[in-house]
């Protein structure tokens, strides 16, 4: 059975082991083995730092085992997808695993900024800091988008979904 690795900011919700468990059960539905981080036992009667180095070596090893890295890419804390996230789906693509994604929302990332947010500048939008705002017709930075095979609007689900109609 293909292993799935379930990235997301999901895991800083409150609720984050039910959604874990729903996420897993949902892909036993569609034939995989969810891997969910939380499912690591760290022991967290330790100096934080090394709390830190053994849920990164944990979540590390999860993405080893895994075929697949279906990931949350909404945005969390801002207008761009968790960092932590990011880098699992980066670090998987160099792995040469299959990278999926979901968002409430693929419209092109300059549309994530309101009219009070950037302004047109020549031929480029820039933020209000005169930051370049990205514009290459994809749901969020082309470093992610182009690394995902393919980034889905909607939830969990409709990733799994689509990867079985493969």
């Amino acid at each position: 059975m293909k292993k799935i690795y379930i990235a997301g900011p999901d895991v800083f919700e409150t609720d984050s082991v039910e959604i874990g468990r729903k996420y897993s059960v949902l892909c036993l539905r569609y034939g995989y083995e969810g891997l969910y981080p939380l499912d690591n036992i760290i022991n967290f009667n330790q100096d934080k730092n090394k709390i830190a180095q053994d849920i990164f070596k944990a979540n590390e090893e999860l993405i080893k085992k895994a075929d697949i890295v279906v990931a949350n890419l909404n945005s969390f804390r801002g207008k761009e997808a968790d960092s932590g996230t990011v880098w699992e789906c980066g670090y998987a693509y160099g792995l040469g695993k299959k990278v999926y994604g979901y968002m409430d929302s693929t419209l092109s990332y300059i549309n994530h900024f309101n009219e009070n947010e950037k302004m047109f500048n020549g031929d480029i939008y820039v933020d209000n800091d005169a930051k370049i705002i990205e514009d290459f017709d994809y749901p969020l930075n082309l470093m992610i988008a182009c690394s995902a095979l393919r980034i889905i609007e909607g939830g969990f689900e409709d990733v799994l979904k689509s990867i079985n109609e493969v």
